[in-house]
């Protein structure tokens, strides 16, 4: 009970049916402004997700959507897409009782999530094939990518839809069916987007949503043979189970993983644009982006200049009800998720990290019983600290000096990650030569945060494997076949190669 109503129930929708767990176990979903449940959930287990995968590959193999042409696929992905941007507002609600993040945050995410069905849509029936002028006299060769089969997808709770989304798009596209296990504390508007494609029409069993815990539910779905690809967006520590419990049935994964990334700032920079990138980078959505700018390395010129435009910003920034469109940062989302930025401040200070700003949970109006923590930052950072190598996945930044272009490029490659990293420069030969050098998917020069469906994303060395978004997307959910053909068979001699 959750001041005196009932908690609502929510059910998993499995081969085109709503239904409750086979166990009859539940579990709630906590909303972080708050920390009171409002809602009930199915708690599924090995017998949800073997009902699950067993319908997603009854829908790969018969019915309609193996003899749905490409173009069709495509049309159906722009109906879901419609459907989305009607109901914009009813998903970010869902997202920001679940996970915290602003309600306008959320809204633009939503508002933007259909592109990703309509790139997608108009992909599918892009994907040719090819004609090799093969070296055997006599035979005609060719090659034909079809889709792996049942995918099945495991996705976070700081930006549920939108990083789902980014595996369900092309995985569909592509011909594929999916099982999707959200989050266990941000499960509601992944359910409230499969009513959305029950209302557009998608095939029964083609999209299935379980939801629960991962050692129940997202187990059963790396280990279930039916399952050929994994799809996944967590912790490295996650990544690294899935990636060995797949192994062992030889499937295919993508994992998008943690980062710790640089934002790098020299001394020729913008330093008010600068410094508002910055913000953007690791205190917009309370720090809890993959992407998040956690360690600033700012050179020693300007460092003093940029550390007093972000205190003086975030000492005014408005803490609050992410409902609220005053409201600037909002809690982080779970209660492990508190307690585990709390111990990295507390790290931090042990190892002689200065704490300049914040370095506590929000005691401000309103802000008392959420999950809130103060915008926090720490000076005199160097960059073996652990508050400059673990990713804290909260709004604690790690400013670290540097004298040259050489040392921010050895400080910014010194980290197990490699997902992001941005450079603030006016010097367009460094804009240009920079990049290079950065050991990390994605960088942006003098812009921070930017993401887009037409550009791949995802990381290198700890921070995971294979691309989402762009053309290079849809190929992770394709495998490439070979054919010869023989047109005028001849007996050939059966002890050699071709």
């Amino acid at each position: 009970m959750a001041g005196g109503a009932e908690l609502r129930r929510l059910e998993m929708y499995i081969d085109g049916t709503w239904r409750a767990a086979a166990s009859g176990r539940w579990f709630e979903t906590r909303d972080p402004c708050t920390d009171r449940p409002w809602a009930l959930l199915p708690r599924a287990d090995a017998e949800d997700v073997a009902a699950a995968v067993e319908a997603a590959h009854a829908a790969f193999t018969s019915g309609p959507w193996p003899a749905m042409s490409a173009s069709d696929r495509g049309l159906l992905l722009y109906r879901i897409a419609d459907l989305i941007a009607a109901n914009a507002e009813h998903l970010a609600d869902l997202e920001v009782r679940d996970n915290g993040k602003l309600m306008l945050e959320m809204l633009g995410q939503m508002r933007y999530l259909p592109r990703w069905f309509q790139y997608y849509g108009g992909l599918a029936d892009k994907i040719e094939g090819s004609v090799t002028p093969i070296d055997k006299p006599g035979l005609f060769h060719y090659v034909v990518h079809e889709p792996v089969g049942v995918v099945g997808a495991i996705t976070p709770w700081n930006s549920p839809l939108l990083l789902t989304v980014w595996k369900i798009a092309p995985a569909l596209a592509a011909g594929n069916t999916i099982v999707v296990k959200p989050s266990e504390f941000a499960s509601a508007s992944m359910l409230g987007l499969a009513r959305l494609f029950e209302q557009a029409g998608v095939p029964k069993g083609v999209l299935n949503v379980v939801t629960g815990f991962g050692e129940e539910a997202g187990k059963a779905i790396v280990d279930h043979p039916l399952v050929r690809r994994i799809a996944f967006t967590g912790s490295d520590a996650g990544g690294a189970k899935i990636a060995e419990a797949a192994a062992r049935d030889f499937k295919r994964v993508s994992l998008e993983l943690g980062g710790k990334s640089a934002n790098i700032i020299f001394a020729d920079a913008d330093i008010d644009a600068a410094a508002n990138g910055v913000i953007s980078g690791i205190f917009a959505a309370a720090g809890q982006t993959c992407m998040a700018g956690s360690r600033l390395l700012v050179h020693a010129s300007v460092h003093d200049a940029v550390v007093e435009r972000i205190l003086t910003r975030m000492k005014q920034v408005k803490i609050g009800d992410p409902r609220d469109p005053a409201t600037e940062m909002g809690p982080v989302a779970t209660e492990p998720q508190l307690r585990k930025v709390l111990h990295y401040i507390d790290v931090a200070k042990a190892e002689g990290a200065r704490c300049v700003l914040g370095g506590t949970r929000s005691l401000r109006a309103g802000c008392e019983s959420g999950y809130f923590v103060e915008p926090t930052v720490f000076v005199d950072v160097t960059n073996d600290m652990r508050i400059a190598q673990e990713e804290v996945f909260g709004p604690v930044l790690s400013v670290i000096r540097f004298e040259t272009d050489e040392e921010a490029i050895r400080l910014a490659n010194d980290s197990r990650y490699g997902l992001a990293a941005a450079i603030w420069t006016s010097d367009m030969a460094r804009a240009l030569h920079m990049p290079k050098r950065l050991h990390a998917g994605t960088v942006w020069v003098n812009a921070y945060r930017v993401v887009s469906y037409l550009a791949p994303f995802g990381g290198v060395k700890a921070s995971g494997i294979g691309r989402e978004n762009g053309a290079a997307a849809i190929m992770e959910y394709l495998e490439p076949k070979s054919v010869f053909i023989n047109p005028t068979p001849a007996v050939r001699n059966p002890f050699t190669l071709g």
